[in-house]
């Protein structure tokens, strides 16, 4: 993937992931990293040193990656993308866990009537089990947890991201599309920019993250721009 003007790695903030893209940079020259740690539910865990990183990686590759297309130089990138990901905070919550085909089990048990607060996108456990709420009360708690984490940053245009997990009908994220915007908005935030769909996900796992990315004019214009792949396509 090197044209050139070297690599930038985004990587997740996980264990097994780091290890392997600080093991790959080492193999290849001209290679600089990004670790996203945008999960405001969990600060350690068996699977991370520090947060983890959940959906807001995808808000920073795709501005990252409008301004690679731009010409922007290698170290400014990373600075972009660590300024990006330190304006992003994300929460998820499951209904259901995935199963993995190799397993051919689900990865963790819940109840019916049951859902996991702040789990990884892999299904790792979360902050605690709790019983099925509706999609106000889940929104109250995630948005808390995001503009606490977020404090006095909490405040202007921002891109709100409401991410499936695989098994959720899309009706169901514009339900908790609403009550986010609507929780956030009487809190300072203006969002001007949307995103809802099953982007980052965990096959066939019930459940949603909510990320709230603060914006600049640079990572709004970058946002903007065009965008041809699989999952995200707008522009030309």
């Amino acid at each position: 993937v090197d044209t050139g003007a070297g690599c930038l790695f985004i990587v997740k903030n996980y264990e097994g992931d780091v290890m392997n893209f600080d093991m790959a940079g080492e193999m290849a020259d001209g290679v600089l990293q990004v670790v996203i740690n945008d999960d405001v539910a969990v600060e350690n865990s068996s699977f991370t040193t520090g947060r983890r990183g959940v959906a807001g990686t995808l808000v920073v590759e795709k501005i990252v990656g409008a301004a690679a297309e731009q010409g922007m130089a290698l170290a400014d990138l990373k600075a972009l993308g660590g300024r990006i990901n330190s304006a992003t905070r994300s929460m998820g919550v499951a209904l259901t866990s995935c199963t993995v085909p190799a397993a051919g089990r689900p990865t963790f048990e819940i109840g019916d009537g049951e859902m996991e607060f702040g789990v990884g996108i892999h299904g790792e456990p979360g902050r605690r089990r709790d019983t099925l709420k509706s999609a106000d009360a889940i929104a109250e708690e995630i948005c808390a947890a995001i503009l606490g984490d977020l404090g006095d940053r909490a405040k202007g245009p921002a891109l709100l991201f409401i991410n499936g997990f695989g098994g959720t009908p899309l009706m169901e994220l514009y339900l908790m599309y609403n009550s986010a915007r609507n929780i956030f908005e009487k809190q300072g935030v203006t969002v001007t920019r949307s995103l809802v769909g099953s982007y980052v996900t965990s096959l066939d796992m019930a459940g949603c993250s909510i990320t709230l990315t603060m914006l600049d004019d640079e990572a709004t214009s970058m946002w903007d721009a065009p965008v041809h792949t699989v999952a995200l396509r707008w522009g030309l």
